[in-house]
């Protein structure tokens, strides 16, 4: 998998938003605040197709995109990568750095301290 520009990825997002699938016409109307074109609409759908991160279909007059690519898989590899690149796959630096820079609240670090429990627990 190839990390996405940040252009294709919103309109992932917005089809992720869509389970199921959308037609174009609906991903230009959950895209409109971007102010793109339809054309570059278009012109992003045909990329992420053909890197294999939707299909396309006709249906009726209109096209239908469906994703091939879970959000859950591509967020895993988004966030691997970032991790490996820039902390050298070191979950602690990431952790503290965030912790440094005061972006964890007590109600964050409780919430990471249970899923690390719940890790824990399923690996038992």
């Amino acid at each position: 998998m190839k990390r996405l520009p940040d252009t294709e990825l919103e309109v992932m997002k917005a089809l992720w938003d869509r389970e199921g699938g959308a037609a174009r016409s609906d991903l230009e109307e959950a895209l409109r605040d971007r102010g793109w074109a339809a054309n570059t609409i278009n012109t992003y759908l045909s990329r992420l197709a053909e890197k294999g991160f939707v299909s396309c279909e006709k249906r009726g007059k209109a096209n239908w995109y469906t994703p091939l690519v879970s959000q859950a898989d591509y967020l895993s590899f988004e966030s691997s990568a970032v991790l490996d690149k820039v902390f050298g796959k070191s979950l602690k630096r990431f952790v503290a750095s965030l912790a440094r820079g005061g972006d964890l609240d007590d109600a964050e670090v409780d919430e990471l301290q249970r899923y690390l429990d719940e890790l824990k627990e399923g690996r038992k």
